[in-house]
């Protein structure tokens, strides 16, 4: 089965680590989580310069919606297949040909001169980012395996949700200031010079994890699993725009045979002794799955929850896109600092404080609901607190929630389940934003704030479930 390493080679990338000086591996982090910050940005900077993408491409309405949902699901789909790829060959290896890809992708989106261009500009980004995200936790997975595991997601989650914040404010800046009379296209473009930068210092710092002999991809449970995916994930972001028609319902199901039927070959392959895509182990660890749970609830709320602000800022109090970026500002500073408290707090209290994180995060969404309601014209002034409160609680959570997830996860096996993790939080952002939005356009903000409140509740369920259990501490 694949994720069995030769003791040899077991030996060698212990002695790696071990011959990693400690300030080089915090080194090795911040160009890592650089690269996912990068990815969750341009899933959001984007929204902003649609209207001036439009106006300058002639962009058609579903180019402009699938502008945004193609880059996600070429992504979404590929994930595992992407992390599997980094178990065998190597996370240095994909991980710079992610981001060389990632570079390339993002100067093609820039230089597009037509919507149906720049629409496959984004798909060919989004599959580059499945090569370059899944390694970012495998490589703080491996090589913080001591007590410094929980700073060192926390480092992570904090780019994790800062990336929503700042691609929001990040867009409405660019677009607003046009830098180099560029003007939609700098949001492309400004991935050049960083991706350069992460790329080639990822080739001078990161260790040489070795590549697994005699190991081969699953090419048929990946060219599966991708048809499942695409089949599922697809569709549900197109719904909402598309009016839910009844072919979508019929995609969905056939996509969710299509994934039982990828389970089924993969057991299959396991059982001749072949090298299945995915580690089936995961699938028999009651905390990993629990925590697979959770991410999802989670994430369908945090992810929904910058499309909620977005149309309120814009749509409802009609704020310029710089105005609206200054107010999603607030958040993430707020974040930032909840961030690097949590990986302080979480190695001594545990769960507990994502208990508290999502509990203030509920509170946070009540009171915008309730301006929302009672003050619907009300100005930027009243939401810096409720978004102050929210951006702090999510950044309590949204820091130490993958490592927790992924404390039972071998070494290993930690492409593959973090392979799995990133699929989870995208199907969930899909998810959310296609139920979401659809709620918002049929009954407006506070029904949509209400879903994301029963999300961020069944998220302290099953966060209190765990702690119970004891899968977590």
């Amino acid at each position: 089965m694949i994720g069995r390493l030769q003791p040899q080679s077991i030996t060698a990338q212990q002695s790696s680590i071990a011959g990693l000086k400690a300030v080089r591996r915090w080194w090795v982090l911040f160009v890592v989580v650089a690269a996912q910050f990068m990815f969750v940005v341009d899933a959001f900077v984007v929204n902003v310069a649609l209207p001036s993408i439009r106006a300058d491409l002639n962009a058609t309405s579903g180019e402009m919606q699938a502008i945004m949902a193609v880059y996600l699901t070429a992504y979404a789909t590929l994930v595992i297949t992407g992390g599997r790829l980094g178990d065998i060959f190597g996370r240095r290896r994909i991980f710079v040909l992610g981001v060389l890809s990632f570079t390339a992708t993002s100067l093609w989106c820039g230089l597009s001169g037509s919507g149906t261009e720049l629409v496959l500009a984004r798909l060919a980004q989004g599959a580059a980012a499945a090569l370059m995200v899944p390694q970012v936790l495998a490589t703080i997975h491996f090589l913080f395996p001591d007590a410094a595991r929980s700073r060192a997601f926390a480092v992570f989650g904090t780019a994790l949700g800062l990336g929503g914040a700042v691609g929001v404010a990040l867009g409405g800046w660019l677009v607003t200031f046009d830098p180099a009379g560029l003007g939609w296209r700098s949001v492309f473009l400004v991935n050049l010079p960083l991706g350069c930068v992460i790329a080639t210092t990822a080739l001078l710092l990161m260790p040489r994890f070795e590549q697994r002999e005699h190991t081969r991809l699953d090419l048929p449970g990946a060219v599966l699993l991708f048809l499942a995916l695409a089949a599922i994930i697809g569709p549900m972001m197109a719904g909402r725009d598309l009016g839910w028609p009844v072919w979508i319902f019929v995609t969905m199901v056939a996509g969710a045979i299509l994934l039982m039927l990828f389970l089924r070959l993969e057991h299959w392959i396991d059982g001749r002794g072949g090298q299945p895509l995915i580690e089936l182990d995961l699938l028999g660890d009651p905390a990993f799955l629990r925590g697979l749970a959770t991410v999802f609830a989670f994430q369908f709320a945090n992810l929904s929850f910058y499309l909620v602000i977005t149309l309120y800022l814009q749509d409802r109090l009609g704020m310029s896109p710089f105005r609206a970026g200054s107010t999603v500002a607030v958040l993430a500073l707020a974040f930032s600092v909840a961030s690097r408290l949590a990986g302080r707090w979480v190695p001594k209290f545990g769960v507990r404080v994502l208990l508290i994180g999502t509990a203030i995060q509920l509170v946070a969404l009540i009171d915008l609901a309730c301006v929302a309601a009672w003050w619907p014209r009300s100005g930027s002034s009243v939401l810096v607190l409720p978004l102050s409160v929210f951006g702090f609680g999510q950044g309590l959570v949204m820091a130490p929630l993958s490592g927790v997830v992924l404390a039972t996860v071998r070494p290993a096996h930690a492409g593959s389940g973090s392979g799995m993790l990133n699929t989870v939080h995208q199907a969930a952002g899909a998810t959310g934003i296609s139920l979401v939005g659809t709620v918002w356009f049929a009954d407006g903000p506070v029904a949509a704030l209400a879903l994301l409140c029963l999300a961020i509740r069944v998220t302290i369920w099953l966060l209190d479930r765990s702690r119970r259990v004891g899968s977590v501490g």
